[in-house]
């Protein structure tokens, strides 16, 4: 998070009266406001000051928040069993599978409760894939620089960002990471230890980079020249958040392993690891496990999230967001040259990489009632609900506009 020089973002260790518990550990800059609930994209401030959701918990709500499909699914599972584990089977979370496998180039799921768990649990598969076959000496991982996969030792190796490394001990070793989004790049750096390779087709955290739809393409004829497998990290990019029910869809390919999470759960903690048949071949059991993975409250929740994303119609209309959202970015632009030097992504997954300060933007949309979420190399992120209204596409571009006027006027 970027620190805030005023009332709205502490990041200091004592929190005051009016700020974050002491007793919650300090491991995020949490901004000093509270919200009591959510209507659609937009969510209620304790106070009952109302905020236009771009932000949506970090691609997470895709439906926005309160659902009514969402709420009843949820609602209805929680008058039956919340949990029983994974030592015996749960109708939901088949039931699921089976429409993710329906859906997919995979044929077989694994679930988890999140993004990094699903990222580990991808890399493990790719190093057990090998195993299986008789050659454990290919361990190790392609990866990009400006990648993110998630928070645990092994996904801060994968991704190794400095900032992320720093003062966890020894760096998990297994994975080799190329410094540009180039195919040439990635078979210079396959050897006989290789694994697999790990790429994420729009870089979230490293900018809102989209991956070129060639290297893909590439990076997909280079696994199948080396017997290598290919994992394509949707997490942030995945149920229906570009236009397709996946990223990679636009490149024409398939990964072999894809793990993914944030939407598909809508607002409740929900990840899953998608595979090939070959790919899962050393997924016997033992080999993995989640306590939680699956749960049935999870599943209810996450089978009505992808039943609504993948109705008639709601592909089309996330592209079609998709584009008012870019023209009024561009009239903004327009507007606005001195502030904005570019508008990067794809679907409702848009970055505005930013000529001012991006802290300072950030504060100022929050000022205006518009949350966003920052990203790297300074560019805003902009993640509405899937369902959100054209009127609320342009009321938040008007909100950026007026927070971009009162910077310009301090």
């Amino acid at each position: 998070m970027v620190a805030r020089q005023g009332s709205h973002w502490n990041m200091s260790t004592s929190a005051p009266a009016s700020g974050p518990s002491p007793a919650v550990m300090g491991t995020y800059g949490r901004i000093n406001v509270v919200f009591d609930r959510g209507e659609g994209s937009w969510l209620i401030a304790k106070g009952g000051e109302r905020y236009l959701d771009f932000g949506s918990g970090i691609a997470v709500n895709t439906l926005g928040h309160a659902h009514p499909r969402l709420v009843a699914a949820l609602t209805e599972q929680a008058g039956k069993v919340w949990h029983t584990s994974n030592l015996y089977r749960i109708d939901g979370q088949e039931r699921l599978a089976e429409n993710l496998v329906a859906n997919t180039f995979a044929d077989k799921v694994f679930f988890c409760n999140s993004g990094a768990e699903a990222c580990e649990g991808a890399i493990k598969l790719a190093r057990r894939y090998h195993f299986a076959k008789g050659n454990p000496e290919r361990n190790r991982v392609i990866t990009f620089e400006g990648c993110f996969h998630g928070r645990t030792l092994a996904t801060i190796a994968a991704a190794g960002n400095p900032k992320h490394l720093e003062g966890f001990g020894p760096e998990m070793p297994g994975f080799d990471h190329v410094a540009t989004l180039d195919v040439e790049a990635a078979r210079a750096a396959v050897g006989p230890e290789t694994a697999a390779i790990m790429i994420e087709p729009i870089q979230g955290e490293g900018g809102i980079r989209n991956v070129p739809v060639e290297v893909l393409q590439g990076l997909r004829a280079l696994c199948d020249e080396h017997g290598i497998l290919l994992i394509i990290d949707e997490v942030q990019t995945g149920v229906g958040r570009t236009g397709k029910l996946f990223a990679h869809e636009w490149a024409g390919i398939t990964p072999d392993v894809m793990p993914i999470a944030k939407g598909i759960g809508g607002g409740f903690p929900l990840g899953a690891i998608l595979a090939t048949e070959d790919a899962a071949q050393g997924m016997v059991p033992g080999t993995h496990g989640s306590t939680f993975g699956g749960n049935p409250l999870a599943v209810a929740v996450g089978a009505e999230v992808l039943d609504a994303v993948l109705e008639d119609g709601f592909m089309d209309g996330v592209q079609a967001k998709s584009l008012r959202l870019r023209q009024e970015l561009a009239r903004l632009q327009d507007e606005h040259p001195d502030m904005i030097e570019d508008i990067r992504g794809s679907g409702l997954l848009l970055g505005v990489k930013l000529k001012a300060p991006l802290g300072d933007v950030v504060n100022a949309c929050f000022d205006e009632k518009l949350l966003t979420v920052v990203a790297g190399d300074n560019v805003m992120r902009l993640i509405p609900p899937l369902n959100v209204t054209d009127e609320e596409l342009v009321d938040a571009v008007n909100r950026i506009g007026a927070a971009f006027t009162k910077l310009k006027s301090a």
